[in-house]
C-alpha cells in the first residue's frame, strides 16, 4: 500500500502510470536487462552507480545544471529554493519558463522523486554531483559551512562568531548554525562585507566562480586574515582555505549557476538554396560515390593486398589503393571501411591472408544504382566502425590500420542520426555552419562531449595568494577530448560524400532515410531514437525511390575520335563499360570518361577472345561516330601479328609457319635472356616458362598468342578472385538497444504482475509461528498445499505461492488455480500474466490473500 507523500522511490514508480513506466524504461533501457521482478528490483537498480552514470551522461546542459543545483541544495529540495538557485535573486524568466520541463525530464528518468515541496535527487546521482575537495562542482560552489567547520575547535569558532558580530554561542553545533545563518541572510552578509578591505572583497571575487579553493601562507596577509577571522574563508587542509557555500551564493546573487543554459543553441545562421539544386548535388555526389566503390572492387578483383598479422591494411597498401582511387589516403579508409561495413570486402581467411571482394559484391554489381546507393547508406547509418581515426594512435601508441581492429566507437550510430535529424528540422534546401551543428550537440550531451580527467584538489591560480607557490596539480583547463564533435565532423563529410546532403544541406532522399516524417514518441532526456531494423530498410527502400529520377541514365554508346580515344559522355551501361575497359584504357575521369586505344590494349581485347572482325563490329555498333581511320589500322595491324607466334610448354617452346620471323627473333640481341634454341624451321624452344616468354617477346614488339597442347588458342581471360561468403561486420552498441513498444508493454505488466506478488496483503496465519517473514517464501505442508489450492478451484480465489524452478530459483506468485489434477496446479499467473501448469512438489508453500487485494 503507497501513502499519499511517497516515503521511497519504489513508493513513487507505483504512482506511475503504465505509461509514465514504458517512459522511464524507454530513456534507461539499461533498466531492462533482465526486466525487473518488481517496482522495488527496478528502483533499487534505477539507483545503482553505472545506470545513474549512463542516465547523467544523456542529460542535456539546462537538465544538468537541474540536477548540478539540486545536488547543492538541502534535500529534500522544495521547488520555490531550486528556482530561486535557477533564476537567482533577479529573477530570469527564460531559465523560470524551462525550469518545470528539466524537472519532469528528471523524474521521467527516476533521478528526481517526490512531490514540489520534497525533491529528492537519487542519492547515487547526489554523489556524483555533490562538490568535494577531490571532485568540484561544475557550479564552482564548495562546501557548506558546517562541512568545512566539521573539524575546527569550538575555541576557533567562537572566535569567528565575535569577529562577525555574532553572539557567543554554547556548543559547536549551535555556532555552525549562527554562521550558516549569517552568511544565508542577504540583509547581514551585505552589511558585513561593507566593511571588508577591499583586497579581501577581490580574493572573495577570484574564488566566487570557483575553483573555491585558494592557498594560504603561514601568515597570511592582512586582507587574508580579516576573511579567516569572520568564516568567509574555512580551512581545507594544511594551507589551502575554501570559500563556503552560502557566502557564495550570496556573492553570486543566489544563482548557482554562472551562466544558465535553458535554451539549445540556435540553428543560424541559415543558408537557404533551391531545394532542386540540393537534391541534384547530392545526386551527383552519390553516383561518384558509387563509381568509386566499383572502381575499388575492380582493383582488387584479382585479389586485394595481405592482411596484417594485427589485422588491417598496411600503410604501403593503403597509399597504393589511394593512388588507385584517385583521391587520399583518410578518403581511401573510408571506401575501404564503407565497403566493409557493406560486406563487399572481406579477408579470405586463407594461409596467407589477404583481403578480396566477397560474393555479395557480385550480386551488389548487378543492381540498379538506387538499390546500389541504398545498400551503401543502409550500411553507414548503423556502422559503428570510424574510418576517421585510421591512422591515429591508440592506447599503446600504435596506429589504427584501415579495415584493422579497434575502429569502433559505439556512439557513432547515435551522433550520425542525431546530426542528420537536426539537418531535417531545418527547412528544404537549408544548411548551417558546422559550428552551429556542434553548439547544439554539445548542449545536447555536456557530459559526453566533454569528459576532463579527474584532478587532485588544488587552489585556484586566481586565488593565489601573492608569492605563494602555486600548487602542483591544476584544474584541468578544458576537455580532454570531445568524441561526439570528432563523429559530427566526419558524420558531415561522409553524408556529403554518399550524397546523403548536397552543398550542406539535407537532400529530400536523406530525410527519407533517417525516417524524418516518422512520428515518434518522445521522452523527457531521452536520447534521438535510430530507425529499427526493419523501419532502417523501409526508410532505405523509399530514399533509393526518390533518388531514382534524380541519377543519370546509363548510356549505350560512345564519340570515337582520329586521337585514338573515345569519350563517354556519361555513365555507360555496365556490359559496355565492362568490355571497352578490355578493350581500351582509361585516360581521364569526371563528367566524361576518355578511353585511349594502344596496341597493348587491343592485344588484351584480343587475348579475351575476340577478333578483329568482333572489335570492329563492337565499335561501329557503341559508337555514335564513324571508326576512324587510324583505329581501324590499328586494330588490323596487332590482329595481322596476333597469335603468329606460338607458345606452349616444353618446358616453353615458340612455332611460327614464317621461319624467316623465327630467324629474326634468334638474331635479336633483345632474346639473349630467354636462351632459345631452334627445334624445327618453325619451332622454337626454351627453359623460361611460358608467361616469360610471352611478356619477353611482347616487350621486343612481338604479339605472340599462347596456345594449348591441342594446339588451340588459349583465351587469357582471368578469374576474379572472391573471398568464401562473408557476413558484414556487426556493430558495437553504445549499451542496450531501445526497446520497441511490444517489449515495453510486455515489460510493464511483468514488473506489475511482480510487485502485486511481492506487495499483495495476506490474510494472518492462524498461529504466528506459521506466518513467514517479509519477504521470505511461504512454507505450507504437501496437504495443506493441496488442500488449499483445491479450496481456491472451488472459491475462484487468488493465492500467493512459493515456486522453485528446475534450476532452482525461487520466485513468488500470485496465481488464481482452475484445476488440481495429477500432482500439476493450472491456474493464471497474475505474474506473467498467463494460464500456467505448476508441479505441486515445486510448490514451497501457499497462503490465501486478503479479500480485496486484487
Amino acid at each position: 500500500m503507497t501513502t499519499a507523500t511517497p516515503r521511497t522511490l519504489a513508493e513513487e514508480l507505483r504512482t506511475r502510470s503504465d505509461r509514465g513506466l514504458a517512459g522511464l524504461l524507454r530513456a534507461r533501457p539499461d533498466l531492462l536487462n533482465p526486466v525487473p521482478g518488481d517496482l522495488t528490483q527496478l528502483a533499487t537498480r534505477a539507483g545503482t552507480r553505472a545506470s545513474v552514470v549512463r542516465a547523467v551522461e544523456r542529460l542535456d546542459a539546462f537538465a544538468l545544471q537541474t540536477a548540478e543545483a539540486l545536488a547543492v541544495a538541502p534535500d529534500p529540495c522544495p521547488y520555490g529554493t531550486l528556482a530561486a538557485l535557477m533564476t537567482g535573486d533577479a529573477g530570469d524568466e527564460a531559465v523560470a519558463a524551462a525550469l518545470p520541463g528539466a524537472v519532469a525530464a528528471l523524474r521521467a528518468q527516476a533521478l528526481v522523486w517526490g512531490p514540489d515541496d520534497r525533491l529528492r535527487l537519487v542519492r547515487t546521482a547526489r554523489e556524483l554531483l555533490t562538490p568535494s575537495p577531490t571532485r568540484p562542482s561544475p557550479t564552482g560552489l564548495g562546501p557548506t559551512v558546517a562541512e568545512a567547520a566539521s573539524g575546527m575547535s569550538p575555541g576557533r569558532l567562537q572566535d569567528i562568531l565575535a569577529a562577525a558580530g555574532l553572539p557567543a554561542t554554547h556548543d559547536p553545533v549551535s555556532a555552525v548554525a549562527a554562521l550558516t545563518a549569517l552568511f544565508s541572510d542577504r540583509a547581514r552578509t551585505t552589511a558585513l562585507l561593507d566593511t571588508a578591505p577591499a583586497e579581501a572583497v577581490a580574493v572573495l571575487d577570484k574564488l566566487l566562480w570557483g575553483p573555491p579553493y585558494g592557498a594560504v601562507t603561514d601568515r597570511p596577509a592582512p586582507h587574508l586574515q580579516w576573511l579567516l577571522d569572520r568564516g568567509l574563508l574555512l580551512p581545507a587542509g594544511a594551507r589551502n582555505v575554501v570559500l563556503p557555500r552560502e557566502a557564495a551564493l550570496h556573492l553570486r546573487a543566489g544563482r548557482a549557476h554562472r551562466v544558465p543554459e535553458p535554451a539549445p543553441p540556435a540553428l543560424a545562421p541559415a543558408t537557404a538554396r533551391d531545394p532542386q539544386l540540393v537534391d541534384n548535388a547530392a545526386a551527383s555526389q552519390a553516383f561518384t560515390a558509387l563509381a568509386t566503390v566499383e572502381e575499388l572492387l575492380k582493383e582488387w578483383d584479382l585479389g586485394g593486398p595481405p592482411v596484417l598479422r594485427a589485422g588491417g591494411l598496411s600503410v604501403r597498401d593503403l597509399k597504393r589503393t589511394a593512388t588507385a582511387l584517385d583521391t587520399t589516403e583518410q578518403l581511401a579508409a573510408l571506401w575501404l571501411e564503407l565497403a566493409y561495413a557493406a560486406g563487399l570486402i572481406a579477408s579470405d581467411g586463407e594461409a596467407d591472408e589477404r583481403y578480396a571482394a566477397t560474393p555479395a559484391a557480385e550480386d551488389w554489381l548487378q543492381l540498379p544504382d538506387h538499390e546500389r546507393w541504398a545498400t551503401l547508406v543502409a550500411a553507414w547509418l548503423p556502422a559503428t566502425r570510424t574510418p576517421g581515426v585510421v591512422g591515429t594512435a591508440d592506447a599503446k601508441g600504435r596506429a589504427l590500420a584501415a579495415l584493422g581492429p579497434h575502429l569502433d566507437r559505439s556512439p557513432a550510430p547515435e551522433v550520425r542520426h542525431r546530426v542528420l535529424t537536426l539537418l531535417a528540422t531545418l527547412p528544404p534546401g537549408t544548411s548551417v555552419p558546422e559550428s552551429a551543428l556542434l553548439s547544439r550537440l554539445r548542449w545536447e550531451r555536456p557530459l559526453r562531449a566533454a569528459a576532463p580527467a579527474p584532478q587532485p584538489p588544488a587552489p585556484a591560480p586566481a586565488a593565489q595568494v601573492p608569492g605563494q607557490a602555486p600548487s602542483p596539480a591544476a584544474a584541468p583547463d578544458g576537455p580532454t577530448g570531445d568524441l561526439r564533435s570528432r563523429l559530427a565532423q566526419e558524420t558531415l563529410l561522409e553524408a556529403e560524400l554518399l550524397g546523403v546532403t548536397g552543398r550542406g544541406a539535407l537532400a529530400a532522399h536523406g530525410r527519407a532515410l533517417i525516417g524524418a516524417d516518422r512520428a515518434a514518441e518522445t521522452v523527457p532526456g531521452a536520447a534521438t531514437t535510430p530507425l529499427t531494423p526493419a523501419e532502417a530498410a523501409t526508410a532505405a527502400t523509399r530514399a533509393a525511390a526518390l533518388l531514382t529520377p534524380l541519377l543519370p541514365e546509363p548510356l549505350d554508346h560512345v564519340l570515337l575520335q582520329a586521337d585514338l580515344t573515345a569519350v563517354a559522355p556519361g555513365p555507360l551501361h555496365r556490359p559496355l563499360a565492362e568490355a571497352l575497359g578490355v578493350l581500351a584504357d582509361i585516360e581521364s575521369k569526371g563528367g566524361a570518361t576518355v578511353y585511349r586505344f594502344t596496341p597493348a590494349s587491343v592485344r588484351r581485347a584480343l587475348d579475351s577472345g575476340r577478333s578483329a572482325a568482333e572489335l570492329q563490329e563492337f565499335l561501329t555498333t557503341h559508337s555514335r561516330t564513324p571508326v576512324p581511320q587510324p583505329l581501324a589500322y590499328l586494330i588490323d595491324d596487332v590482329a595481322r601479328k596476333h597469335g603468329q607466334l606460338r607458345i606452349g610448354a616444353a618446358t616453353a617452346y615458340v612455332r611460327c609457319d614464317d621461319d624467316a620471323l623465327l630467324s629474326e627473333i634468334l638474331a635479336d640481341r633483345r632474346a639473349a635472356a630467354l636462351r632459345l634454341r631452334r627445334l624445327a624451321p618453325t619451332v622454337l624452344a626454351t627453359q623460361s616458362s611460358p608467361e616469360q616468354l610471352l611478356d619477353g617477346l611482347r616487350a621486343m614488339g612481338y604479339a605472340p598468342a599462347a596456345e594449348s597442347a591441342a594446339g588451340d588458342v588459349l583465351v587469357a581471360r582471368a578469374d576474379s578472385y572472391r573471398t568464401p561468403p562473408r557476413t558484414a561486420p556487426t556493430p558495437v552498441p553504445d549499451g542496450p538497444p531501445p526497446p520497441d513498444r511490444t517489449l515495453l508493454e510486455a515489460a510493464v505488466r511483468a514488473i506489475r504482475a511482480g510487485d502485486l506478488a511481492a506487495t499483495a496483503e495476506r490474510k494472518p496465519a492462524t498461529a504466528p509461528t506459521d506466518a513467514p517473514a517479509p519477504g521470505a517464501l511461504p512454507r505450507t505442508t504437501s496437504a495443506e498445499t493441496l488442500a488449499t489450492m483445491q479450496a481456491a478451484v472451488l472459491t475462484s480465489s487468488p493465492v500467493w505461492i512459493g515456486y522453485v524452478n528446475a534450476d532452482g530459483a525461487a520466485s513468488q506468485r500470485v496465481i488464481a488455480p482452475v484445476r488440481v489434477e495429477g500432482g500439476y496446479v493450472t491456474a493464471y499467473d497474475h505474474t506473467s500474466d498467463e494460464v500456467r501448469t505448476y508441479p505441486l512438489h515445486r510448490i514451497t508453500g501457499v497462503s490465501e490473500l486478503a479479500d480485496d487485494t486484487l
